[in-house]
This record gives C-alpha cells, sequence and structure tokens, in this order.
C-alpha cells in the first residue's frame, strides 16, 4: 500500500509480469467483473444492472466508492443495501408469520473481516407500511473471522519462539502466510470437534511446527473479541430503546457465526433462545440482494416481493460545525430510517457584516468535531450586511436509498442557495477516471477471451 495521486491509497501489485498500482476501486471492479461474467456464463445473457451490498457501518465514501467500483466493471448500480438488511429479507420472506402481528428480528453477522448487528421489524401486516425497516445498527468494522486467526497465529508463534528459542519468525512473511492459513484451518475444524492441531512443515530455517489446540484454549485466547460481540448487541438494543426479551428472531450471517462460542453466547444472552440457521450463513446476504433485485427490476408477481419496501439507516450521526470551538450540531441522528429529508433551522452568522458562511459537514457522535470525520464543505455566499446573528440560515439534509448525502443552505433574507453532494473528502473518482479505468477493464476481458480462444485452438 503506497500513497498515490492527492494522498489515495493505492494497492502495487505484481500485474501481467510487471509492478502495477491499482486503485482500491479498481481491485473491487474486478471482483465484480468476475462475478458478472460468472453470472453472464449461467444465464446465457448480459448483465448490466446489479444490487450491492456492503457492511451496515460502511460511511458515505465507502459507499459511494462502491458505486464507483460497479461501474469500472461495466454495471449499473441500482441500489444499496446494508448486508444484515439483505440476511433478514431473505430470510424474512421464507419465515412471514401468517398473521398480521409483526416480528422483532436481530440480525447477528459476523464475517471474515466485519461484524455487524441490526434489529429489524419485519411487518407483514394488509398496512401500507408493510414491509421490513431497519431500527437500530451497531457492529465493528474491523472485527471479524480474521481477527481470530490472528490470536491463533500470535499464540503460535509464543509457543514456536518458547520451544526453538528467540527467533526472527515474525519478519518471515511467507511463513507467516502459510501459519495464518494453518490457523484458520484449524479455526474451522475447532467448530466440529474440540480439539485439532496447527501443522506447518519447514515453517521457518526448517523447523517444523506442531501444536495442539483445544476448544476452550481457542476461546480463551478470543475473550476481548467475543465479548465485543455482544457489547454490540447490547448497544444495538439500547440504541432501539427495546428490550431483550421482545426480540422474535436472531438470524446468523456469516461464516464466523459457525463459532460454538459465538453461538453460545447468544443463547445465553437472549435466554436460551433457540437460533435462526435454517439459511446458509454464507449466502444469505447475496439472496437477500437478489430479491430486492427482482422487486426492483419488476421480474416477479410474487405478491410478497411487490408489496415489500426495504429500509435501511444512516450509521452514524450527520451535522454541522457550529462556533469558534469545532462544536457539532447533530442534524440526522444515527439510526434514522433513509431515504429522508430534514431542514434544520436558525443557522445564522458569527460576525457582523459576513457575507459568506462556511457548511463543513461531519459524520460522527462526538460532540466535539474534532473527534469525528469530515466530509466535506462549501460556502454559502451572497448574505446581506448585518450584525452577527441576524442572518438566518436553513441546511437541508437529504439522502437518498442509497445512502448518499447531499447537504444545502439557504439564506432566508436573500434565497440565494448552495449545495454539495458529499463524496470522499480525498476526492472521489471523476467521471473521465471511471470511464478509463472501465474501458481498460473491458479491454483486459477482451484480452483473456482472446488468449482463452487461442488455448483451445492449440
Amino acid at each position: 500500500m503506497v500513497a498515490g495521486y492527492e494522498d489515495r491509497p493505492m494497492i502495487v501489485v505484481r500485474y501481467e509480469g510487471e509492478e502495477r498500482q491499482f486503485m482500491p476501486e479498481e481491485i473491487s471492479s474486478m471482483v465484480l467483473a468476475k462475478m458478472r461474467e460468472t453470472t453472464e456464463v449461467y444465464l446465457g445473457k448480459t448483465v448490466k444492472n446489479a444490487v450491492t451490498t456492503v457492511p451496515v457501518y460502511f460511511n458515505n465514501s465507502q459507499r459511494q466508492a462502491t458505486i464507483d467500483a460497479g461501474a469500472i466493471a461495466g454495471l449499473n448500480v441500482m441500489r444499496i443495501i446494508n448486508e444484515p438488511t439483505a440476511a433478514a429479507l431473505a430470510y424474512g420472506l421464507e419465515n412471514m408469520p401468517v398473521t398480521n402481528k409483526g416480528r422483532i428480528v436481530l440480525v447477528f453477522d459476523l464475517g471474515g473481516g466485519t461484524f455487524d448487528v441490526s434489529l429489524l421489524n419485519i411487518d407483514p401486516g394488509i398496512k401500507i407500511d408493510k414491509g421490513l425497516f431497519e431500527v437500530a445498527t451497531a457492529g465493528d468494522t474491523h472485527l471479524g473471522g480474521a481477527d481470530f486467526d490472528n490470536e491463533m497465529v500470535k499464540h503460535s508463534i509464543r509457543e514456536f519462539i518458547r520451544k526453538h528459542g528467540s527467533m526472527d519468525i515474525q519478519s518471515d512473511q511467507k511463513a507467516l502466510r502459510r501459519l495464518s492459513t494453518a490457523c484458520e484451518r484449524a479455526k474451522r475444524m475447532l467448530s466440529s470437534t474440540t480439539q485439532t492441531t496447527i501443522e506447518v512443515d519447514s515453517l521457518h530455517k526448517g523447523i517444523d511446527l506442531c501444536i495442539t489446540i483445544t476448544r476452550s484454549r481457542f476461546e480463551e485466547l478470543n475473550k476481548d473479541l467475543f465479548g465485543k460481540c455482544i457489547k454490540a448487541v447490547d448497544k444495538c438494543l439500547q440504541d432501539a430503546k427495546m428490550d431483550k426479551s421482545i426480540v422474535d428472531d436472531v438470524v446468523l450471517v456469516g461464516g464466523s457465526t459457525r463459532i460454538p462460542k459465538v453461538q453460545k453466547m447468544l443463547r445465553e444472552f437472549f435466554s436460551r433462545k433457540e437460533l435462526r440457521r435454517s439459511i446458509n450463513p454464507d449466502e444469505a446476504v447475496a439472496y437477500g440482494a437478489t430479491i430486492h433485485a427482482s422487486i426492483l427490476s419488476g421480474g416477479t408477481d410474487d405478491t410478497r416481493l411487490v408489496d415489500m419496501l426495504l429500509r435501511d439507516v444512516t450509521p452514524l450521526s450527520l451535522g454541522i460545525e457550529i462556533g469558534y470551538d469545532h462544536g457539532m450540531s447533530f442534524v440526522v441522528p444515527r439510526n434514522t430510517a433513509i431515504p429522508m429529508k430534514k431542514v434544520k433551522e436558525h443557522y445564522t452568522t458569527l460576525c457582523d457584516n459576513q457575507t459568506g458562511a462556511s457548511i463543513v459537514v461531519y459524520e460522527g457522535e462526538n460532540a466535539s468535531t474534532k473527534e469525528n470525520n469530515l466530509l466535506g464543505e462549501f460556502v454559502l455566499s451572497g448574505i446581506l450586511l448585518a450584525p452577527k446573528g441576524v442572518p438566518c440560515i436553513d441546511v437541508i439534509f437529504d439522502i437518498d436509498a442509497n445512502g448518499v448525502l447531499e447537504v444545502s443552505a439557504k439564506d432566508r433574507d436573500t434565497g440565494r442557495k448552495n449545495n454539495i453532494t458529499i463524496t470522499n473528502r480525498s476526492g472521489r473518482l471523476k467521471k473521465e477516471e471511471i470511464e478509463r479505468m472501465a474501458l481498460e477493464a473491458e479491454m483486459h476481458r477482451i484480452k483473456q477471451i482472446k488468449l482463452a480462444e487461442a488455448v483451445q485452438e492449440d
């Protein structure tokens, strides 16, 4: 990883025999392009549209980058939905209660790299707001199966050094990669057995590694991480102002939910409630996204789908900076249902005869903007000369169904307006860059097809 143009993160790889630098959006687009090709082969037709899922805690710039990645891959991203919401949609349609009474469903999504908890209301009634509504979310963007693997890697290194003395194994990247693979394999085994071994032949300087590890030892190594999972569940319920007793179903999503300790903690937390595991935790998100794509494209006659509404929520609070002390004025609280539009009135100037006002937009929960994430800023100019505190400025936050935010400001006296569509502060990809990357991706695809055809002819 290196810094590129405008300090954008660039990923350095060996590509087609030479060193190349790719932006994260390009790497993501390669994955999407491969999925598109696989789908086209299966369906026998061209695919242009897609519904893409993201972790619930993806912020605005990350969602924008996902849309860009889709464009580079030649896809029109019709909608971005949160992964737990997609999983709940898959579950909800298969388990819709026969009565008009709604159900409160908690989706526990623990994957390989991220962890999300969502509390949803599945309303099967005959009211106009029939559908699936996200009530609250919580989670950790840096918690998942890989973190459990890393704890096992650290344990294995400690054991290796204890047996063979102080060595520079931690600087041997190849050895660490092989050890990480072995630890992941052992972790999977411990989901079905109480003891296994971590074995790597000639791990470092010709020395083999062979360690016996029990399920209880694995749980002890990761107790802090498991504790974070339950804390997030509790926070989600607190944000929704709900008691755990009213949760009807707990749905497990993500491969890491197969870990027995995770299931045991959830059963204990919810007073021995049976966990819902009827859907494949690795496929539930994709299944839900497919259902939503069917709704958007009008490709179904199933009235359950046609009438189904789907609403996500904002993962973080949104607001603007006010005063000289970097205060955060909250406009949109976290867990607000989207799409939405909110007007906050009566902002004003700080100085006499001030003719312009900077509107600086942040996301986060801290009262000080110094601790929050800057999204973007713009200037509302043309304010009439007046003593400080006299002008009246309204600020409007407008979030579409994809979670993309537009902020505008209006001076009541002059009617002057200005706005900004919030993108990554360090610079979202320009239209020309997306078009160039899309062309390069298409040229590479055609090149690969020709190579494959040449191989078949030989």
